[in-house]
């Protein structure tokens, strides 16, 4: 009987464990990896001593630039948003140390110690000009209505605070006369209420109104009457229903310009008499 053919043998299995890759086959090359072969090696102990004298050498480096040079100190002191106060004034309290390292000043401390010392600022913020200044930015209260406190005045701001006694009154801004006396709503609701009402009620002024308005007295919690120019008077009550009483009062002053007195202490039906 004839034996296998050329073909025959050829297409025969190798006996397991007789068959070994060839050095760069595949079977060698997916041992070496995408790599190109070369294994990836932590590094040694040298390298980590290396890396970490110049991590280290970094950060002290910056420390010293931060605290110990003389290029990143206080040189300069810049303030803004100044109107009654001067910068002079402002950065007296501030006392901003100079010539110590600019990232050493505490900011928070002396927005609070701006604010303690001068009730006029309203808020402050203290930041830091690289590399060598700090900004004083400045606002300052603006008042609303003076309460007369002898021959001098006291501002009263937006949120009824008394911040500044004043020699003259600021221009345009109306005084607040509070004669509550006989009305039990001084004992009901105090004089620091009855303020804050008062306050509350020209905050919704119409425009034109409010710089008309010289005085403003409050005589109980819904007895507010503005003294306008030329002698006018408008009882606006309550400081309730601000809104609807301002459109009220705009609407009766175009209806009967030359009257001289103003009810809208009940803006349905708000009222005008004299002339």
């Amino acid at each position: 009987m004839a034996g296998p053919s050329t073909a025959e043998r050829g297409a025969r299995k190798p006996k397991s464990g007789t068959s070994r890759p060839r050095p760069g086959g595949k079977g060698g090359a997916g041992r070496k990896g995408a790599g190109g072969g070369k294994r990836f090696r932590p590094p040694g102990r040298v390298g980590l001593i290396v890396a970490g004298v110049l991590a280290l050498a970094l950060v002290s480096g910056g420390i010293w630039v931060l605290y110990g040079s003389s290029w990143l100190r206080v040189e300069r002191v810049r303030t803004t948003g100044t109107e009654v106060l001067t910068p002079r004034e402002v950065e007296a309290v501030a006392d901003v140390p100079l010539g110590a390292p600019l990232i050493s000043v505490d900011t928070g401390a002396m927005e609070r110690r701006l604010r303690a010392k001068l009730p006029r600022i309203d808020s402050v913020d203290v930041v830091r000009s690289w590399p060598h200044g700090i900004g004083l930015k400045v606002t300052e209260r603006k008042p609303v209505l003076l309460l007369e406190k002898g021959a001098k005045f006291v501002e009263v701001d937006a949120e009824s605070v008394r911040f500044a006694t004043v020699d003259r009154a600021p221009k345009g801004v109306p005084l607040l006369r509070l004669t509550p006396d006989r009305s039990p709503s001084l004992r009901r609701f105090g004089a620091d209420r009855l303020l804050s009402e008062a306050v509350r009620a020209t905050g919704e002024l119409p425009e034109k109104v409010a710089r008309e308005t010289r005085v403003v007295e409050v005589t109980s919690y819904d007895s507010i009457t503005l003294g306008l120019s030329g002698g006018r008077t408008v009882l606006w009550g309550s400081a309730d229903e601000g809104p609807a009483k301002a459109r009220a009062l705009v609407a009766l002053m175009k209806a009967v310009p030359k009257a001289g007195h103003f009810d809208v202490s009940a803006p349905s039906s708000p009222s005008s008499s004299g002339s």
